[in-house]
């Protein structure tokens, strides 16, 4: 695999033009589900697997797994903004020096895995919940420069948890890792 391919397993994520129920479903689906897959392909990996980097200067299993808690729990605060305020602008947070704290880097990931099953549990709650004005909500993103609306976000973090899932399973396969 090309370092491209290491680095986004399954591509990047592009918006569809017309966000229909049938694909907000299947993203809420994705992210309803990934702290079961997330937990199914980890749950058994010794540490030394856990500190494999999925690729060349990329992080490891383990800061990956931290870093899904970190992340998720950021999207779901700017979900709650976005839902309670009028075009919130979000605080952006630095994921690649998080990933480097010691946390992230030396902790077990079972408090990691716990906190991503309750956030999602919640997030799922609220994702399932939303009307249809509440999905066209906007937060504004100031590293990017421009607003998102909840219905993309929503789509963003279905392939954040597959992109970063898809990083643990590549690995593992390429290290014929049962």
């Amino acid at each position: 695999m090309t370092i491209e391919q290491l680095k986004y397993p399954i591509g990047k994520f592009e918006k569809p033009t017309i966000i229909s129920k049938d694909i907000l479903s299947k993203w809420i689906s994705d992210i309803s589900s990934f702290p079961a897959r997330l937990r199914n392909e980890v749950n058994h990996l010794t540490n030394e697997q856990l500190d494999t980097k999925y690729r060349p200067d990329g992080w490891t299993i383990r800061q990956v797994v931290h870093h899904c808690s970190d992340s998720h729990m950021n999207s779901l605060i700017r979900l709650k903004l976005a839902l309670t305020e009028d075009k919130p602008t979000i605080k952006p947070y630095y994921e690649e020096s998080w990933a480097e704290l010691s946390d992230s880097k030396n902790m077990p990931i079972e408090p990691a895995l716990k906190m991503i099953e309750g956030i999602h549990e919640r997030w799922t709650v609220l994702l399932n919940n939303l009307t249809e004005d509440e999905h066209k909500r906007t937060f504004i993103h100031p590293e990017h420069g421009k607003a998102f609306q909840i219905d993309e976000n929503i789509g963003v973090y279905a392939w954040h948890c597959n992109h970063h899932l898809a990083h643990i399973t590549e690995t593992k396969r390429s290290n014929n890792w049962k």
